[in-house]
C-alpha cells in the first residue's frame, strides 16, 4: 500500500467504528470529488506547459508552485489544513519522514518543494504512475545491478538542490506510532559516491482532527488490509477542521554517522520525538517493541 522501497507491511488493530456519515457530508463529499478531478486535470495541464519551458530555460521554475498549488489544494479539499513548523534544509539531500496516509504526498508536497522517491512498481500503476513519472518521481528497483545508476542518479539530484522524500517504515501505519526505520533503505545515502556531499533531514508528519467531532485520532491513517477507494470517501464525508502539522527536524550530516544503522537510528528518534510530542493521548511503548529493522 505505501510507495515506500518496499514489501514491509504493518499489521496493527483494525481501524475503530466511525460515526455516521451525515447526509451533509455524503453531498459535501461529491463536490470535493469533483473538484479535487477538475483542479487535478487543469493544473496537471498547465505543468506540463511549465515542463515544456523548462526544458527550454531551466531557471523557469513554474511548475513547482504548480505542484504546491495542487497539493494545497487537496489538502483543503480533504478538510485539513496544513501548517510547518521549522525549515526545510536550503540545499539537496534527503528527506526521511513517518508515513500515516496516502495524503501525506499533498501534505508534504504543500508543504516543501520536494521529490518522491518510490519503488519501480509504481510506475506501472493505472494514471497514479503516468502522474508520478510525469512530476519527476525517482523510481528505485530493488536489484544490485541497478545500483550503482541509482545512486548516480540521486547524487546528480541532490547536488543540483533536489530534495528526494523517502518513507524508511517502508509502510503506512495508523498516526500514532513510528516504525524503527528500515536501515537498508539508508544504504544508497552512505554508499563513497554520495556519503560527502549527502545531508538527511528528518520530518514529522502529525494528524489532528477537528475536537469538535467525534473521530478518533487514528482517522486520517491508512494501514493494513484498509482498501483506498473507501478511505478516500471516508475522508470526504467526514473530514471537516482536522490539520495536518509537518515538522522540520535539524539536517543531518551523512558524513559525522558512522555508519547507516546510526544514520537509520538518529533519523528515526527526531521523527519519533517529533510525532510523540504532538499527540497528548499518544500510548508510549509500542514503537520500541520493533527494533532495528535491517530488510
Amino acid at each position: 500500500m505505501s510507495d515506500a522501497v518496499s514489501d514491509f507491511s504493518w499489521a496493527g488493530p483494525p481501524p475503530p467504528p466511525l460515526p455516521r456519515a451525515t447526509a451533509w457530508g455524503t453531498i459535501a463529499a461529491y463536490v470535493r470529488l469533483g473538484l479535487a478531478i477538475l483542479t487535478t486535470v487543469v493544473l496537471l495541464s498547465i505543468y506540463l506547459v511549465f515542463k515544456g519551458i523548462e526544458r527550454v530555460i531551466p531557471a523557469f521554475r513554474a511548475r513547482e508552485r504548480v505542484q504546491r498549488l495542487w497539493a494545497r489544494t487537496m489538502g483543503r479539499l480533504v478538510g485539513l489544513s496544513v501548517t510547518v513548523t521549522g525549515e526545510p534544509m536550503p540545499h539537496g539531500g534527503a528527506l526521511v519522514a513517518n508515513h500515516s496516509s496516502w495524503s501525506d504526498i499533498f501534505v508534504l508536497v504543500g508543504a516543501a518543494r520536494m521529490t518522491f522517491v518510490s519503488k519501480a512498481e509504481v510506475r506501472a500503476w493505472p494514471v497514479v504512475g503516468w502522474i508520478a513519472a510525469v512530476c519527476g518521481t525517482v523510481f528505485v528497483e530493488r536489484k544490485r545491478s541497478a545500483a550503482k545508476a541509482q545512486e548516480a542518479e540521486m547524487r546528480a539530484r541532490m547536488i543540483a538542490g533536489e530534495r528526494l522524500l523517502f518513507f524508511p517504515e517502508g509502510t503506512s501505519t495508523d498516526n500514532r506510532r513510528v516504525l524503527h526505520f528500515r536501515s537498508t533503505l539508508f544504504a544508497a545515502l552512505t554508499a563513497p559516491e554520495l556519503r560527502d556531499v549527502a545531508w538527511v533531514q528528518p520530518v514529522s508528519v502529525v494528524y489532528r482532527t477537528n475536537p469538535a467531532t467525534t473521530l478518533p485520532d487514528t482517522f486520517y491513517g491508512w494501514w493494513g488490509d484498509m482498501e483506498f477507494g473507501p478511505h478516500v470517501w471516508s475522508l470526504l464525508t467526514r473530514s471537516f477542521g482536522g490539520e495536518a502539522e509537518v515538522v522540520f527536524h535539524d539536517p543531518i550530516r551523512v558524513a559525522d554517522m558512522p555508519d547507516r544503522k546510526k544514520l537509520a537510528q538518529e533519523s528515526w528518534r527526531a521523527v519519533h520525538d517529533g510525532v510523540v510530542s504532538r499527540l497528548p493521548h499518544h500510548r508510549h511503548g509500542h514503537e520500541d517493541a520493533y527494533g532495528d529493522r535491517e530488510d
